[in-house]
């Protein structure tokens, strides 16, 4: 996969506790097709995090790359 067919998306860390991992939790808004309102959704992805260098409540940006274990599939951008 090429760079610009890679997916990117903004979340924010829940979670940081293991070596190398971040747990981060993407919200999206989204309009219920019979009611109207607008509604939160939310996803937590396993993303890799070489550094370390982030705490809970961090904004990253992060994006798709190859399968590194059987969970994590994302890396931090930013």
């Amino acid at each position: 996969m090429k760079d610009k067919e890679r997916k990117h998306t903004t979340g924010r860390v829940v979670c940081n506790s293991q070596n190398k991992t971040l747990s981060v939790l993407v919200e999206r808004k989204v309009k219920h097709p019979v009611i109207g309102k607008y509604m939160v959704k939310s996803k937590k992805y396993q993303v890799h995090n070489e550094s370390g260098s982030y705490n809970v409540g961090d904004v990253v940006k992060i994006k798709e790359c190859r399968p590194l274990s059987k969970r994590k599939s994302w890396t931090v951008v930013t």
